[in-house]
């Protein structure tokens, strides 16, 4: 045990946690040496039984390892009534985190390996899966499962957690109703791409996206994609088609900031009146879930100038949730803007809970009002002064930061 701590206190103070987030096993171990203890604090008490009967959000999830065959399978909480709530992002900000992990290790996963191009040519499981992926009711679920629940509890920084989980021997459901909208586009010879954005279009909220088109149900050539991708991949392809909207825009006159402090987080949104670029900025203080042995906040960020960027971005996939609800803002003024998101995780932000809460975080705050400026100083200076970080951290943590603070542009000089 002492080896351990001392191995995870070593990683943590060289700031490899705050990049890796427990998804991309920098540190070269199989599993996160942070996360085994939330796993072992996490875990459901009681006994669990190998036969559940309980209403699915409907809740569905496909894991990521052993690609291209992955584990697929419903998520179901033992108990019946309306568990919409369960699996609805869009409703968690004002949350509890207790009361959200609560919730959310109370649904139990089934999995069932198959391939991810069987979408092709489902079987009646992914049938059944992919009917409870398009669902907005609950849906009652009886599962018989090959062994009793159990095992560590999911938790990651881009997907919501879950609870215990076990192979399933038999799944039976009541009556799905599917959402109509979704029911067109499955059966539309639409690219997954284009299905996305018409969905987003008629006003399908974004995490039902995700979960459908995670279950292969959009596409010419369908195929199946584990959440964790699926959940970054709508919210980039979403994102993308709004900022080019954007560019086409006029800049803003005035300097904006924005708050938001949900979920033991600090966000400040800035606007600023130049052409599209965009950042997202994180810091984390000493003690907090990624920096808990460092003795220096740590920094990380990704950026993107006018052109975009093609590389995934270093920060996660909270980077494309951010720019979404940012982009929405913006296209929804009729303007366009250098926009600087700054996070500051907090000593209360006890574990991950997927970056849904960075995208309804950035929206809660945009959809608040905003402090305008009409000095770029002056707004950046506010936002600054909100964080218990000092500014200087987030000079050297931000690259738009430090391009405002060294460079200077054309109509800063006086023409004489």
């Amino acid at each position: 045990m002492k080896k351990r701590e001392k191995l995870v206190e070593q990683l943590a103070k060289s700031g490899i946690c705050a990049i890796c987030k427990g998804t991309k096993m920098l540190c070269g171990k199989k599993e996160c040496p942070l996360l085994v203890r939330y796993y072992s604090l996490l875990r459901k008490k009681g006994a669990m039984k190998r036969e559940i009967y309980g209403s699915s959000p409907p809740g569905v999830f496909v894991g990521r390892y052993g690609y291209p065959k992955v584990n697929v399978g419903p998520l179901i909480p033992p108990e019946i009534g309306n568990t919409e709530y369960m699996d609805i992002p869009e409703t968690w900000l004002d949350m509890d985190i207790h009361n959200f992990v609560d919730m959310r290790t109370s649904l139990i996963r089934g999995m069932k390996k198959v391939d991810v191009h069987a979408a092709r040519d489902p079987d009646y499981f992914l049938i059944d899966l992919q009917e409870l992926s398009m669902s907005e009711k609950h849906v009652d679920t009886e599962t018989i499962f090959e062994r009793l629940p159990r095992g560590r509890v999911i938790i990651g920084s881009e997907v919501q957690p879950y609870g215990p989980t076990a192979p399933i021997k038999k799944m039976d459901h009541g009556n799905v109703k599917v959402n109509p909208r979704l029911e067109r586009v499955y059966y539309d010879e639409l690219k997954a791409e284009d299905a996305i954005i018409k969905l987003y279009n008629e006003g399908v909220r974004i995490s039902l996206i995700q979960k459908s088109f995670s279950m292969g149900t959009m596409g010419i050539e369908r195929k199946i994609v584990p959440t964790r991708w699926s959940i970054t991949a709508v919210d980039d392809t979403i994102s993308k088609r709004l900022v080019a909207r954007v560019k086409e825009n006029p800049i803003i006159d005035e300097s904006m900031v924005f708050v938001s402090h949900k979920m033991g987080n600090l966000f400040a949104v800035i606007f600023l009146p130049r052409a599209w670029s965009y950042e997202l900025v994180e810091a984390w203080y000493p003690g907090t879930l990624w920096n808990p042995y460092g003795t220096r906040i740590f920094m990380v960020s990704s950026h993107e100038y006018y052109e975009g960027r093609r590389e995934y971005a270093e920060i996660g996939g909270c980077y494309y949730a951010a720019r979404l609800a940012v982009s929405e803002k913006l296209l929804d003024i009729g303007k366009q803007a250098m926009v600087i998101v700054l996070r500051e995780a907090q000593p209360d932000y006890l574990m991950p809970v997927g970056v849904w809460h960075v995208r309804e975080n950035v929206r809660n705050a945009i959809h608040g009002k905003s402090r305008v400026f009409q000095e770029e100083k002056g707004a950046i200076e506010y936002a600054l002064s909100l964080f218990h970080i000092p500014r200087r951290y987030w000079f050297e943590g931000s690259h738009l930061l430090r391009d405002l603070k060294h460079q200077r542009r054309l109509e800063d000089f006086e023409i004489r």
